[in-house]
C-alpha cells in the first residue's frame, strides 16, 4: 500500500506558488491568496470584535431614558463605520495594485447592477432616507403600503410595527380589522427600494399634528345651533392645548416651507343632505392617542345631546300611503 506525506498531498508548484492537492493543479489558488484569504479572516473577525465592543461601551455611557433618535444615530454612525472600514481594510489586502484595483471595481460594479438591481437601490435607498431626512426610527409613516411606526432602519429594509386604518381607508390593501390608527400586532419588513416606486407618507417628522374630523348627523327640526355648541365645547376640552403647542411648529414650518396659514382652532362645518344635516366637527390632534381621544369626544357629546334632547338621526323609512287592499274567498 503506497503511503503519501504531507508534502506529496499538499504541493506549491509553478512560479506563482499554485496550491497543488495530490497532484491535482486548484485553479487560482495560490499562496499568496491563501495569506490573502487568511488575513482577511483575520481582519473581518477583528472588526466584528472592535464592532461589539464599542456597542458595549457605548451602552454604557447612553443612559435607559435617552432619545430614540441618539440611539438611531449611534447605532446607524457604528454600522456605518463598521462598513466603511471593512471595505476599505479588505480592498486593502486584496488589491496591490491601482490599476487592478479600477479594474476589479469596474467589473464589480457591472456584475452589481445586472444581478442585484434590487439590492443595491435598497442601499440607495438608505443613504437617501439619512441624507433626505425622509423618516427616522420612531416616526409614523405609509411606505409600501404599510402604516405604522419605524422601529428598524437598516442598509436594505425598514421594519415597521404595523398599525391599523379607520373605516374611510379600509378599502386600501392589505385588508385590516382593526379600525383605528393603532397597532395590530404585526411586524412589517419593507424593502428600502420601495422608496422610489411610492409616496411616502410621515405623520410625524415635520408637523407631528393631524386634522381630524368628526361627523355627526343632525334632523332638520332639530337644535342645530346647540348641537354646534356642544361639538365645539367637547372639540375644546380635548383639543385646545393641542391648538396651542401645534402653533409654534405650524410657524416653523411655515418658515422653512411655502405653507399656507391654517387655522388649528376647532370649527364646525355644515354639509345638507337628502335627509339630515351633517355636522363636521375639524380639530387638530397628536399623531397618536387619537382613537381615545375620539371616544372620550364622543361619550360627552352623547351626554350632551340627551341632556339637551337633541336626536343623532338615522336613515328610517315611513310609508305614507298604501293602497286599498281587497280580500275575496272563494266558496267551498
Amino acid at each position: 500500500m503506497e503511503r503519501y506525506g504531507l508534502n506529496q498531498v499538499v504541493q506549491l508548484v509553478g512560479p506563482h506558488g499554485t496550491l497543488q492537492l495530490f497532484g491535482v493543479p486548484l485553479v487560482g489558488l495560490t499562496a499568496d491568496n491563501a495569506k490573502k484569504l487568511l488575513f482577511s479572516v483575520v481582519f473581518v473577525a477583528v472588526v466584528y470584535v472592535a464592532q461589539r465592543l464599542i456597542r458595549l461601551v457605548l451602552r454604557m455611557f447612553v443612559r435607559e431614558g435617552a432619545s430614540l433618535r441618539i440611539v438611531f444615530w449611534t447605532r446607524q454612525g457604528i454600522q456605518l463605520l463598521t462598513a466603511i472600514v471593512m471595505v476599505i481594510g479588505l480592498l486593502s489586502i486584496w488589491f496591490n495594485d491601482p490599476k487592478t484595483l479600477a479594474t476589479g471595481l469596474g467589473l464589480v460594479s457591472a456584475g452589481l447592477a445586472f444581478a442585484m438591481q434590487r439590492a443595491v437601490m435598497a442601499f440607495i435607498g438608505y443613504l437617501v432616507i439619512l441624507r433626505g431626512r425622509t423618516f427616522n426610527v420612531g416616526d409614523r409613516i405609509a411606505m409600501g403600503g404599510v402604516r405604522g411606526d419605524v422601529i428598524e432602519l437598516g442598509f436594505m429594509q425598514t421594519i415597521i410595527m404595523e398599525m391599523g386604518e379607520p373605516p374611510g381607508e379600509q378599502g386600501d390593501q392589505p385588508a385590516m380589522w382593526v379600525e383605528a390608527r393603532q397597532y395590530t400586532g404585526r411586524v412589517v419588513t419593507v424593502t428600502n427600494d420601495k422608496l422610489f416606486d411610492s409616496p411616502v407618507y410621515n405623520y410625524s417628522r415635520e408637523f407631528p399634528y393631524l386634522w381630524e374630523e368628526m361627523r355627526i348627523p343632525v334632523p332638520y327640526d332639530g337644535d342645530r345651533r346647540k348641537a354646534e355648541q356642544i361639538l365645539l365645547e367637547a372639540a375644546n376640552k380635548y383639543t385646545v392645548k393641542i391648538a396651542e403647542l401645534s402653533r409654534e411648529t405650524l410657524e416653523e414650518l411655515k418658515r422653512r416651507y411655502f405653507l399656507k396659514d391654517s387655522d388649528l382652532m376647532p370649527r364646525v362645518y355644515y354639509r345638507l343632505t337628502d335627509n339630515w344635516i351633517e355636522m363636521a366637527v375639524r380639530f387638530v390632534t397628536g399623531d397618536s392617542g387619537i382613537r381615545g381621544l375620539k371616544d372620550a369626544m364622543s361619550r360627552d357629546i352623547l351626554e350632551a345631546f340627551e341632556k339637551a334632547k337633541i336626536s343623532i338621526a338615522s336613515g328610517t323609512y315611513q310609508v305614507v300611503g298604501m293602497p286599498p287592499l281587497e280580500v275575496r274567498l272563494k266558496e267551498a
